[in-house]
């Protein structure tokens, strides 16, 4: 039995209108299940991202995937990737992962679970469905200016200075 709550707005909606550009996967179609890999009890594997389009002036990117629809007031920050040099233009199965080697001087924050790592989906059980919004953000400076201690909510909030654009694909899971 599923348990209802109002659906949660898509959050970049809310946020000031920037330039879009194209993300694709080859693990993640747009508004489509996650697979099993990308789920917290069975790998929390990140999924393959490729973009493209990115505005002019991007000097790097941030990569997020959040859960409007979690049972908490902010949401679910499942994974929080920083400083992505301007020309890399796609992560590999895994990059998300603890410890993975990343691109120039690229880091990982810490999700809300706690790791500085991808988590999978893992909605409480029974709840409806969740979304996963997988954004790559196309940022006005080569570094966002925060280090990997600090908390989602403080990128997002330099990102509302510092995106130019945005790239959004979201999968779907329920528990």
């Amino acid at each position: 039995m599923s348990i209802e709550r109002p659906v949660h707005p898509d959050p970049y909606t809310l946020l000031p209108q920037v330039a879009s550009f194209a993300v694709t996967s080859d693990d993640v179609a747009d508004g489509q299940p996650l697979k099993d890999d990308q789920v917290a009890a069975h790998g929390n594997t990140s999924p393959q991202l490729t973009w493209s389009g990115a505005p002019e002036g991007t000097e790097s990117y941030t990569i997020t995937c959040f859960d409007p629809d979690a049972p908490t007031p902010s949401g679910f920050w499942h994974w929080v990737l920083v400083d992505v040099p301007a020309d890399v233009t796609s992560l590999a199965v895994g990059a998300g992962a603890e410890g993975a080697p990343l691109p120039g001087s690229a880091f990982m924050c810490r999700n809300d679970g706690g790791p500085k790592a991808f988590m999978g989906a893992a909605p409480p059980a029974g709840d409806q469905v969740h979304r996963y919004y997988f954004v790559v953000h196309a940022v006005k400076t080569p570094t966002l200016g925060v280090d990997s201690d600090a908390s989602a909510a403080v990128v997002s909030f330099n990102l509302a200075f510092k995106t130019l654009g945005r790239a959004i694909l979201h999968g779907t899971y329920q528990h």
